[in-house]
């Protein structure tokens, strides 16, 4: 198993093109523990030349340095997509299956197909292209951390407009996530048609 240090950074990136590969994108998703509204995902080619400075796990983020480092990488990358699934197919085909398919529609997305993929947490084994998923890869490698930079500003962006639509459930902080604000409106008010009636804290079970 490869250690952090060894993949910190913009390392594992440059041993994949030093083998041989020429574009690496890094994949990953936000919203996955959501109990309302999409899971979002981004699939990201930085270009190896145009790293912006700050890169990292989007949850150690605050939100204005996030949404800086959104516009440098969007504005840097080689190529970028975005893949969104709503809470009604989350329902019909489960979270993990959803995630999956954020995924490939971000990386369907992309303008320039990459020849490898680094994924945070799952597989996309339907890619035939050569790829490799990490447990807390947002944390340990460059392009993930910049995906996960951009499903989260994104997604983010799309709950501020539910707030809107619903205020008393306070998504505009808490971003649809469990909070005891968001249990406790939910037993006031009952799930609204953006939350995913298939999990249990939404059910109240």
């Amino acid at each position: 198993m490869e250690k952090k240090e060894e993949l910190a950074g913009f390392r594992l990136e440059k041993r994949l093109l030093d083998s041989g590969f020429s574009l690496i994108c890094g994949i990953d998703e936000s919203g996955r523990g959501s109990l309302c509204g999409p899971v979002v995902a981004s699939a990201c080619i930085l270009d190896p030349d145009n790293i912006p400075d700050g890169i990292t796990d989007s949850k150690l983020l605050d939100p204005i340095r996030r949404e800086g480092l959104f516009k440098e990488i969007v504005s840097s990358a080689i190529a970028w997509g975005i893949g969104t699934v709503d809470n009604n197919q989350i329902d019909q085909i489960n979270i993990l299956e959803a995630t999956k398919k954020a995924m490939r529609l971000a990386f369907n997305s992309l303008k320039k197909k990459p020849d490898y993929l680094l994924i945070d947490y799952v597989k996309l084994c339907d890619l035939k292209i050569s790829q490799k998923s990490y447990i807390k890869g947002d944390e340990n490698i460059l392009s993930i951390s910049a995906a996960s930079i951009l499903a989260k500003v994104s997604r983010d962006k799309i709950m501020m407009r539910y707030h809107k639509l619903y205020p008393h459930y306070n998504w505009k902080a808490n971003k649809g996530y469990p909070t005891e604000q968001h249990r406790e409106a939910i037993v006031r008010y009952g799930p609204t048609r953006l939350h995913r009636r298939t999990f249990n804290s939404v059910l109240l079970e």
